[in-house]
């Protein structure tokens, strides 16, 4: 397996296929870059590099004690792509990881980035603030935190019904994609979870969405119940200049799941355009 090891210590897992322009992959709360194999399996046999991470405390890297925040994550992007050397690369993220590529962009800037794609992604910012009143209150996330200390395994099956809308009438989404979310969910530390509620729900990324200088792609399900669109993809897009969107008519959280292929083929058409 392929592994780095970070500034402070902290081994990060990593996988990287295929040849030719770069994609990279940043992946949801509290999953692993496994989350994205059916998109990179795609790019991968249309002609493209596609590198995917397990952030810290997830899956296969260290369960670090420290970094677990926005800064920290984009950090260890910062420091796959610079090992790789990876240049003119596109930037994929959904929910925490498009967080990650924001602020991956507000720190390191856009010097190795070609274009980015947040999809179902947390920013602008997810809690309800004072300039943010249409956020989520806090007691949101506060009780998610609980669910998540007093029976985590329980939580994740619960709360992988809500990520991928099987909680709703009619919904077909299969036991494997449930029973897969919960396999993932439970590799990442106790630890390295709880404090990435904190970093998801609390940072704020406009001032990182302001520094966006490359196409973007804002792309995100009608019917999240985890990330509101109309508290993120819709304001996100006013931040971001000409940014494209995308937006499925009922599609939930784990679109990338649900509604594989035609993600793929919307990720394909915006990496060639």
């Amino acid at each position: 397996m392929s592994y780095l090891t970070t500034s402070d210590g902290t081994d990060i897992y990593y996988k990287d296929w295929g040849e030719g322009p770069v994609v990279t992959f940043s992946h949801g709360w509290p999953l692993n870059a496994d989350a994205w194999d059916g998109q990179m399996l795609f790019l991968a046999q249309n002609g493209f590099r596609v590198v995917a991470h397990d952030r810290r405390g997830h899956g296969r890297s260290s369960q670090a004690g420290t970094g677990n925040d926005m800064d920290g994550y984009a950090d260890d992007l910062a420091a796959v792509i610079e090992a790789l050397d990876l240049r003119d690369a596109t930037l994929v993220g959904h929910s925490t990881g498009g967080g990650e590529v924001a602020r991956y962009i507000g720190r390191h800037g856009t010097g190795r980035v070609a274009k980015a794609v947040l999809i179902s992604a947390v920013p602008p910012i997810m809690v309800q603030t004072p300039d943010n009143p249409e956020g989520l209150p806090i007691s949101v996330f506060d009780d998610l935190r609980a669910q998540l200390v007093a029976d985590r395994s329980q939580f994740y099956q619960d709360f992988a019904q809500m990520f991928f809308g099987a909680n709703r009438p009619g919904a077909t989404v299969s036991k494997g994609i449930l029973d897969q979310f919960w396999l993932w969910s439970m590799q990442a530390g106790l630890w390295n979870s709880y404090l990435s509620i904190k970093a998801f729900s609390e940072t704020d990324f406009r001032d990182d969405l302001a520094k966006f200088d490359i196409p973007t792609l804002v792309l995100h399900g009608e019917d999240d119940q985890v990330v509101p669109v109309k508290d993120s993809a819709h304001k996100t897009a006013q931040l971001v200049a000409d940014a494209q969107e995308i937006y499925y008519p009922g599609a939930p959280h784990g679109l990338t799941a649900t509604m594989q292929d035609q993600v793929n083929k919307d990720l394909l058409a915006f990496l060639r355009s």
